[in-house]
């Protein structure tokens, strides 16, 4: 065989490899040279908390007031709880915080290595350390500001009967300052994403920096989106949450934070698919993306508010013996969708994975994962 006819099968077989190569991936967006597209493509901001989360007991919540499915934040009464959680129960703990583990959730799925970045503040101490080492290995790129003066925030997890409440203690978490966001490093990644999610908590913390990538997202015909969070945010930072609202894209929220929005702004309806669409129609303030409302309802379905119209879209169903707990099934829901969205799929795939990341999320303890996700 003449040397001219090997390289001629070499150059044959390397175009072939080409174009088989993504179709052979179970990834194949993502796995081609495309994928530097996606390189900071998703931005997060929020509070890194640090979960300890435990199977606690009924006399625990009642002796600390803690009602199940409810997530507020730490009062002088709760105080004294972290550390009886700590000696009284196996404790785990977890990298968390809302927003911080929606974008765990979607790099996970993505399978790019920075993918998504994220920004929030924590303290210079040992758990601290622990949250750097732990976002790095899940492939987020993270631009912490460390506060040199107080310790990293810790969020308990009660868990009963597959359950969870959340008390969140936010210390460096609500030490976070605008300044941080301008510095040119920082402010890079917010011109370099296409693409914002901010939990509605954040709202606590710096309703200055979320206004300013806000702003940002609309006069650069990207997308911003935030989360209800919880019935004390509707409640307490209405004013807050009013003031971003306009250029929130995508809204994502559960049921009962749906109906306590709908409460403090006198809809006078429970009707959470009349609720979707009321959010959904809120006035813009820009109209280059239309809204859209995504609300959860545990194993009910996906309520999807647009143009006027609701469409459901049905959950897995777990058995009740396969549930370990519940806490961050609505971060990995987000997770999963916004995995999606920023690929550009239709909102039937990003429900999908949104699904997906929750059913995973709610068979193992607390907001993590297996090493690579099954979701094709």
């Amino acid at each position: 065989m003449q040397m001219q006819d090997i390289e001629q099968i070499c150059i044959s077989f390397i175009h072939l490899s080409t174009h088989l190569l993504p179709l052979l991936s179970p990834f194949p967006l993502l796995h081609t040279s495309s994928s530097m597209a996606y390189e900071g493509i998703l931005l997060g901001m929020g509070n890194p908390l640090l979960d300890i989360s435990a199977v606690v007991d009924e006399d625990f919540l009642q002796k600390y007031d803690i009602k199940l499915n409810n997530a507020i934040l730490a009062e002088d009464k709760h105080k004294s709880m972290y550390e009886e959680m700590t000696n009284k129960y196996n404790v785990e703990y977890i990298a968390g915080g809302a927003t911080q583990n929606s974008i765990k959730v979607a790099q996970w799925i993505l399978q790019v290595p920075g993918a998504t970045s994220y920004i929030g503040c924590i303290g210079k101490d040992k758990f601290g350390e622990e949250m750097k080492k732990n976002s790095k290995l899940a492939g987020v790129n993270v631009q912490y500001y460390e506060d040199e003066n107080t310790p990293t925030g810790t969020c308990a997890v009660c868990v009963v009967g597959g359950e969870r409440s959340l008390i969140a203690n936010l210390a460096a978490a609500n030490c976070y300052k605008v300044d941080h966001l301008k510095r040119p490093e920082n402010w890079a990644l917010v011109e370099k994403a296409k693409y914002f999610y901010i939990a509605g908590f954040f709202l606590t913390v710096s309703p200055d920096s979320i206004q300013l990538v806000a702003e940002h997202a609309a006069a650069n015909n990207k997308v911003f989106t935030m989360n209800l969070s919880a019935p004390f945010i509707c409640e307490f930072f209405k004013d807050a949450q009013e003031k971003v609202l306009p250029y929130m894209d995508f809204v994502f929220g559960n049921e009962t934070e749906a109906r306590t929005f709908s409460k403090v702004h006198g809809w006078e309806t429970d009707n959470v698919e009349e609720i979707a669409i009321k959010i959904s129609q809120w006035p813009k303030a820009s109209g280059t993306h239309k809204r859209i409302t995504v609300i959860t309802q545990g194993a009910d379905p996906v309520c999807v508010a647009e143009d006027g119209k609701v469409k459901l879209f049905p959950v897995i169903l777990l058995p009740k013996e396969k549930l370990v707990d519940t806490n961050g099934a609505g971060d990995a829901f987000v997770g999963g969708f916004l995995s999606q969205l920023v690929q550009e799929k239709p909102i039937e795939e990003c429900v999908r994975a949104g699904t997906y990341a929750a059913n995973v999320i709610i068979q193992r303890s607390g907001c993590t994962y297996p090493e690579k996700p099954d979701f094709h």
